[in-house]
């Protein structure tokens, strides 16, 4: 334990020096003994957590896949408290998603016991035809990637409302404008409503959403506007990631 210790706190010494290191002045940082400190660094160096460069000590590839890590751990915390807080202040659940290598990725959830999210009875990746989430990022897309998508997932009648053909659906996308919501009723699960908003995230196609039962579907439109809002207030210093 003791070794580990003391190879920390040299990581972190070295984390400290962008232009990198000597030996001697990290070992005089850290309170060790330069015999000492040469060994560990050296042990580091081997592992990758290190590098050697004419004598100066840096980081290496290994501590900064570390960083990395903790980096996107930190950046889904951050989402995930972020979508908590509009759930709690619109009184809805709240999901995040994004369209990725031509695929629907749910990436967050944010919901409570009396506010439940909508349960995933037929596959979000193959349904996006029929609920708002799928809409909403399709109409991000040109209609080359549209076709694409329809073609790996064509249309198919989850309820009595979901929209009937690809025909129908590309007419219905056509028609939807740039970062408009999209509002979907009862067409992937019967008892429910919801509605998606687009996001800007780079050339990726994004999308916040909510839920509602259908009893309550005359709040729909006003908590859409009041995510909005809150969407547009926070994602800038959000900086969400699409690498989450």
């Amino acid at each position: 334990m003791g070794s580990v210790q003391r190879a920390m706190r040299l990581l972190e010494s070295v984390a400290e020096h962008e232009h990198g290191a000597p030996a001697k002045q990290l070992a005089r940082e850290t309170g060790l003994a330069l015999p000492t400190a040469y060994h560990l660094l050296r042990t580091l160096v081997h592992e990758g957590y290190l590098r050697r460069d004419r004598g100066l000590f840096f980081l290496g590839e290994a501590a900064e896949r570390l960083s990395s890590s903790g980096a996107q751990e930190k950046r889904r915390s951050t989402i995930a408290e972020t979508l908590a807080h509009w759930r709690d202040a619109i009184g809805v659940p709240v999901y995040y998603a994004i369209y990725r290598d031509g695929e629907i990725e749910v990436m967050c959830v944010s919901d409570t016991a009396a506010n439940p999210a909508v349960e995933e009875w037929a596959d979000f990746r193959e349904t996006a035809h029929a609920h708002a989430i799928g809409q909403c990022l399709l109409s991000q897309l040109d209609e080359d990637a549209r076709r694409d998508h329809l073609d790996r997932y064509p249309v198919q009648a989850i309820t009595p409302y979901t929209v009937r053909d690809n025909h129908t659906l590309l007419r219905r996308l056509d028609r939807t404008r740039r970062m408009e919501p999209v509002f979907e009723r009862q067409e992937y699960a019967l008892g429910t409503v919801c509605a998606a908003i687009p996001i800007t995230m780079g050339t990726t196609a994004a999308t916040m959403a909510i839920s509602l039962p259908a009893h309550q579907a005359d709040r729909l439109a006003a908590a859409t506007r009041q995510l909005q809002s809150e969407v547009g207030r926070l994602l800038g210093s959000l900086a969400i990631s699409i690498s989450i």
